[in-house]
């Protein structure tokens, strides 16, 4: 099981948090089964970028973003050159440590 260390987030996580995440299940997946209430307006299903995330350590190991992800991103806010949607990233043995961005691009944030 990876490791995942969340940086801290003003109103998701303030504090930060280490989780443990089961291989095969989603980042985003993993984050909301410990209580990070990441936003999920498409219900994970890559149509959307509020589970916007920056992976900070373990990018590399990562597989590659979909051409359907990638043209998604483009449209986040503070994309940077290690972003990916949380629902898109399949977790398997290696550590990761993610960063969440402050704003997403939805004016209202969904109560899931």
């Amino acid at each position: 099981m990876p490791t995942l260390t969340v940086l801290p987030h003003p109103e998701l996580c303030p504090e930060g948090r280490t989780l443990e995440g089961l291989s095969g299940s989603t980042l985003c997946e993993a984050l909301l089964d410990h209580g990070v209430a990441i936003e999920h307006a498409c219900d994970m299903s890559c149509a959307c970028t509020t589970c916007h995330v920056i992976v900070r350590q373990g990018f590399a190991t990562l597989e590659p973003a979909s051409e359907e992800e990638e043209d998604l991103l483009d449209k986040a806010w503070g994309v940077k050159p290690q972003s990916r949607l949380s629902c898109q990233v399949r977790l398997a043995r290696q550590d990761l440590t993610v960063e969440i961005p402050r704003y997403t691009i939805n004016h209202a944030r969904e109560n899931h």
